[in-house]
């Protein structure tokens, strides 16, 4: 569909005393440029012929107060609404298809796109008929498109010359793909030859607009057209509805003390803000992920999609972008790898603009920008993290609460009264929200005074070796309350105190229930034992599992002498219990086992916790498996560095606590010479392959299963690193061993066959590969 005239309507603006272009993209909504209707909500619009009225219009997109458009250009796009009841939509019109250009290559080796703009200047008329004029032009193919989404084209042909004006907010077509609208047009003091757009890419990144409008999804024009009817679905045609959203319930609806951190989280993300990164900082446990959620919650109607990513590591980023894949095509994404769904989903959101995405916790500012550097002009981001620098924007700080807000918080959770009390007890806690919080659930639930808590702190002082920023160690205030919650919760059930330790060796967030079943009797028990420390606050419960925070964990993880809860003896059986239940999670042979990819995926960000926790000369048995199945999963995902991470760390393990000749020292040994292998590091490869197939010789013999393995994997990396002279006999020998211990038929002398026929193809013996070929297909069918 190329521009359709009858879609083109004039726009009155009462209040400006000027007129404009507009184009219809709906039923009843208009496109046209911001500056024709500022500063009104009822307007005029009328369509082509001499007997069109004038009709009755709002602005529908933007609602709020209007940008500065000197400042932000980009921003010069509306949506006006034509609500007259004698409206009548154009019959027959096609709907609108909406493209995008990137700034690349247009086709084959062409440097320049056509591109075609109508009109509806203020006094054209011929024949006594109000006429459109239209521009045909061209965008370069280099330097069209800039960085802030507006668009240059050039002028070469306009239908009827002369000064001409009114065309601005006309709709910008290339390849019959609607991909601006005009904002500038030829006037009486402008003799260029240049018209600028703003993109819909770029309009439909702001919030509100895909809301508004109800769909968009732009096509890219710099392809060629295909011939034939349109095409309405693509790699990435898959359409969600708006408000669309991953988001986690809200910890507490009460929610006080933020109000001005909110307006000018809104100001920094709303549509007539440049800003389309915002980072919230401020020390754990102050309350940034409850900002976000709060905002996200409020804000998820205008936008497209709303994606809530864990950001702790870049594992867990790439998980979120995964798990939104998982959310549009379902079962489809089953066959694809963490890394490749991941790519799917930077690719919907680069074609499907109009989306809020929340990075929470992020550790490092470089984990995020490899993400949003790609995202940058389609939507928004809004991230948290403890850290202030290195963000491409300035930071929002978020302090403490201020004791108002502390009082208001403590009042809510547990009622008026004792205000002196409460106010005291806001002092002690710092004023963090976690604190005052967690305080605040244990006073509800255990029915105490707050005078008789604040006792209970006093009895139980916690030891703090250094201030916190701010003048206030958060840990102390949280091992305080931690320590007095748990006192209680061991007199309830101590299972729920040991759910508490296990879970402190884990990821903060998402740990799966169903690392915890076998500390509970049944589904039942296990979910009031899970209830029970959320009402005490210790935990979160979501559809994702289990959550603690992070202060809480570092607490539970340092041993204290004078603390039951917490010594030596305790903190390290906690972690060995944290080990072995992880362990017996995780899903066997993760090479083949594809089905076990999606509990691989949620269970890697607690394994990587777990290792975390031990130092290498500390892993034990399970942790050396452990390493052996991650770096396996790790290896067949293509995460190639981390795999070999983990065999590096295995084969130290294995080497300490079995010794050099044991099998289990050279299966790690040769599991990290495949991790080199398949990084392309075939030189460290071929040395542990060499080492590997003459321990094995020596310790096992020479018709040992594991030997013949040896010796076909170091003739395969002689093979990858051009040495065929070196690989063809020890191929032959293994073959001929290999049919002489396991018979003509068993697979591996199959394999055997076929990759010393392949060796002989390379060395040029294809004499000698044919026959081999031929048996070898023989046999297996």
């Amino acid at each position: 569909m190329a521009v359709d005239v009858r879609r083109v309507v004039e726009i009155w603006n009462p209040v400006g005393k000027c007129s404009g272009t507009g184009y219809l993209v709906a039923d009843d909504i208009v496109l046209t440029a911001l500056h024709n209707v500022l500063g009104c909500g009822a307007l005029e619009v009328r369509t082509l012929g001499s007997d069109s009225k004038w009709l009755a219009a709002e602005v529908l997109w933007p609602l709020t107060e209007p940008p500065d458009l000197e400042r932000e250009p980009q921003a010069d796009g509306a949506l006006v609404r034509i609500t007259d009841p004698g409206w009548v939509r154009p019959a027959g019109v096609e709907p609108v298809r909406w493209g995008r250009i990137d700034g690349g290559p247009v086709v084959a080796d062409e440097g320049r796109l056509a591109c075609v703009a109508v009109g509806f200047p203020r006094s054209e008329v011929r024949d006594g008929i109000r006429d459109t004029k239209e521009i045909r032009g061209h965008i370069e193919r280099l330097t069209g498109l800039k960085s802030s989404g507006l668009i240059t084209a050039y002028v070469d042909q306009v239908a009827v010359p002369g000064v001409w004006a009114g065309a601005s907010g006309a709709a910008l077509f290339a390849r019959g793909r609607l991909i601006g609208v005009v904002t500038t047009d030829r006037r009486r003091d402008y003799d260029g030859d240049q018209l600028t757009a703003v993109s819909v890419v770029a309009l439909a990144a702001r919030p509100g607009f895909v809301a508004a409008l109800g769909e968009l999804v732009p096509e890219d024009v710099t392809v060629a057209e295909r011939e034939g009817p349109p095409r309405t679905t693509t790699v990435y045609g898959v359409e969600v509805p708006p408000g669309v959203n991953n988001l986690p319930e809200l910890p507490s609806p009460i929610f006080v003390g933020r109000a001005e951190v909110i307006a000018e989280l809104e100001r920094a993300l709303s549509a007539e803000s440049q800003t389309i990164t915002q980072t919230v900082h401020g020390l754990g446990g102050v309350g940034k992920t409850t900002l976000a959620l709060h905002y996200a919650h409020d804000h998820a109607g205008a936008y497209r999609l709303v994606w809530w990513i864990r950001s702790d590591t870049p594992e867990l980023i790439e998980a979120g972008f995964a798990a939104l894949t998982v959310r549009l095509r379902g079962e489809k994404s089953s066959d694809l790898t963490t890394t490749q769904a991941a790519e799917w989903a930077v690719g919907w959101l680069q074609t499907h603009p109009g989306w809020l995405l929340v990075f929470d916790n992020a550790e490092k500012p470089g984990d995020v920008h490899a993400w949003t550097g790609q995202l940058r002009a389609s939507g928004r981001h809004l991230i948290t993290s403890r850290y202030k620098r290195g963000w491409v924007c300035e930071p929002i700080s978020l302090h403490v609460l201020d004791q108002d807000a502390s009082l208001a918080l403590l009042s809510g959770l547990v009622g008026g009264g004792e205000e002196d009390e409460a106010r005291a007890l806001a002092e002690e806690l710092g004023h963090l929200p976690l604190a005052l919080e967690q305080a605040g659930a244990f006073i509800a639930q255990r029915e105490v005074s707050i005078a008789a808590y604040r006792a209970m702190l006093e009895q139980s002082p916690a030891r703090a070796a250094a201030a916190a920023p701010g003048g206030f160690d958060p840990a102390r205030t949280v091992a305080r309350i931690w320590h007095i919650t748990l006192d209680v919760l061991e007199e309830q059930d101590p299972r729920a105190v040991e759910i508490l330790r296990i879970a402190a060796w884990y990821a903060p967030t998402g740990i799966p229930r169903s690392l915890f079943e076998p500390l509970a009797e049944d589904p039942v028990d296990l979910a009031q034992l899970l209830g029970l420390l959320a009402d005490y606050s210790m935990i979160t419960l979501d559809r994702a599992g289990v959550g603690i925070h992070r202060l809480v964990q570092m607490v539970a993880r340092t041993p204290v002498a004078d603390d039951p809860h917490r010594d030596q003896a305790r903190v390290l059986a906690a972690r060995e219990r944290a080990t072995e239940l992880m362990l017996d999670d995780l899903p066997e042979d993760p090479r083949r086992n594809v089905a076990g990819w999606p509990t691989w995926r949620a269970l890697l960000p607690h394994v990587e916790a777990i290792l975390d926790a031990f130092e290498p000369d500390e892993d034990t048995a399970e942790i050396d498996l452990i390493l052996t199945l991650a770096g396996q999963f790790l290896q067949d995902q293509g995460q190639l560095s981390q795999a070999i991470d983990c065999f590096v760390r295995s084969l130290a393990a294995a080497a300490r606590l079995f010794g050099e000749d044991d099998l289990s020292t050279m299966t790690s040994r040769s599991n990290l010479a495949s991790g080199y292998q398949a990084s392309g590091d075939v030189v460290r490869a071929i040395l542990l392959f060499e080492r590997t197939l003459e321990d094995r010789v020596r310790v096992l013999g020479e018709d040992h299963p594991d030997t013949l393995i040896s010796r076909n994997n170091l003739a395969g990396a002689y093979r990858e690193s051009g040495d065929v002279v070196r690989a063809v006999p020890l191929y032959e020998r293994t073959l001929e061993d290999r049919v002489r211990v396991l018979g003509e038929d068993h697979p591996s002398t199959l394999i055997s066959r076929n990759n010393l026929a392949g060796a002989y193809r390379e060395s040029g013996d294809v004499v000698r590969a044919v026959p081999l070929y031929e048996r070898t297909l023989e046999d297996r069918a």
